[in-house]
C-alpha cells in the first residue's frame, strides 16, 4: 500500500503544481479547454495515463470545464501516486 504525505509534503509539492488545490484528502484541478470536444478528448487522454497507471481520477465534466480529483482511496488519503498523476495531466493539459 502506498505512505501518505505528510502535510509539509503536500504543500511543497502544491508549490510545483500550480492550479492544483488540496481539499480535504484530495487534490483538484479544473481545466477550461476551448471546446467541449477538446475537453472531452484530453478526458481521453487522462484516462489512458491513469489505466496505465493504475491509479484513476475523479472526474466531472461540465461543458468546456473539466476538474479532476485525485485521491489513494485505498489509502486514506495523498499519496505519490496522486503527485505523480497530478503531474501527467498537467503535461496532458498543456
Amino acid at each position: 500500500m502506498a505512505e501518505l504525505l505528510s502535510d509539509g509534503e503536500i504543500d511543497t509539492a502544491l508549490a510545483e503544481l500550480p492550479g492544483w488545490r488540496r481539499a480535504g484528502d484530495s487534490l483538484v484541478r479544473t481545466v477550461e479547454s476551448p471546446s467541449f470536444p477538446e475537453a472531452v478528448e484530453l478526458v481521453r487522454k487522462v484516462a489512458e495515463a491513469a489505466e496505465a497507471a493504475n491509479h484513476h481520477p475523479d472526474i466531472d465534466i461540465r461543458w468546456r470545464k473539466v476538474t479532476y480529483t485525485l485521491s489513494t482511496h485505498s489509502a486514506g488519503g495523498l499519496t505519490q501516486r496522486d503527485l505523480d498523476l497530478a503531474a501527467q495531466i498537467d503535461s496532458l493539459a498543456g
